[in-house]
């Protein structure tokens, strides 16, 4: 009985809205204190931050510990990605970083501390669930893209090589400065470049650049915010399963159901007249 009532304050704790915002409060503070520790400073201000940053690591396991006893059945915590990721982190980040042979795992560590708050914001955490779910359908995308990559640089460097061998001496180097194009840093000083010898050579520039910085570039927009809406659309249904509400295909399914029955009686009173 005791037990049940401490694990029904912890989820309380655990599902408050002020204490979510103080872990993400937390979070911000430990971004900021790594960023502090690159700089040189003062003795005094060094051990300040070292007791900042052990004060943060004691929180998160605290913090960590709370959604574990929070938790209505434990088996179910570890069957979270996210509550894995926060766990690793946490116990990782309990290694110490003074002069130690893991001290250089530890600062790493503490430096990956600020992806919590992807598992602490829905937001954020739907947003990496979308972009990963997006991956398999960008491959395609990314394999198409290569392919021009591959045709205009084999063009490039056939063409281009005797103009200027720093950048279009072999494959891999016009292929190299085929990305320096895509992102248009001083695209146009190569394209001058070749303009002396090639006075048609805008032509491959530009459509290289409509290809790659344009299509291409809007295709991987367009999936990425279509897994969005979807991942947004099935979080909504299973919110509305939860609160027991209907959900859109609900709701225009019985439209439709209406429909059908007011075409029914429709035609029902066609045929009595």
């Amino acid at each position: 009985m005791q037990a049940s009532v401490l694990q029904a304050k912890f989820e309380r704790i655990r599902a408050n809205k002020l204490f979510e915002t103080f872990v993400i409060v937390v979070i911000i503070a430990s971004a900021l204190l790594v960023g502090a520790k690159t700089y040189d400073m003062p003795a005094g201000v060094a051990t300040v931050t070292l007791f900042l940053d052990w004060f943060i690591s004691a929180f998160f396991l605290t913090e960590i510990t709370i959604r574990f006893l929070g938790e209505k059945r434990k088996r179910n915590f570890f069957k979270s990605f996210w509550n894995w990721f926060d766990t690793v982190i946490v116990i990782v980040s309990l290694i110490p970083a003074d002069d130690t042979e893991l001290a250089l795992v530890a600062r790493l560590v503490r430096v990956f501390r600020v992806l919590r708050m992807i598992s602490i914001i829905p937001e954020l955490r739907l947003l990496l669930v979308s972009l990963v779910k997006a991956l398999p359908q960008l491959g395609y995308v990314m394999l198409l893209m290569f392919i021009i990559f591959y045709i205009y640089a084999a063009i490039g460097s056939t063409l281009f090589e005797n103009i200027n061998p720093t950048l279009w001496g072999d494959i891999t180097i016009s292929l190299l400065t085929l990305f320096r194009v895509m992102t248009f840093e001083d695209w146009t000083d190569v394209m001058y470049e070749t303009m002396e010898v090639y006075p048609l050579s805008p032509f491959f520039y530009i459509s290289f650049i409509f290809l790659t910085a344009f299509a291409f570039l809007n295709m991987v927009i367009g999936i990425v915010v279509n897994v969005m809406e979807q991942e947004n659309e099935k979080l909504r249904k299973e919110e509305a399963e939860e609160n027991n509400e209907p959900t859109l295909q609900d709701v225009m399914e019985e439209l439709r159901v209406m429909r059908r029955e007011l075409h029914t009686i429709k035609q029902g009173g066609k045929e009595n007249e």
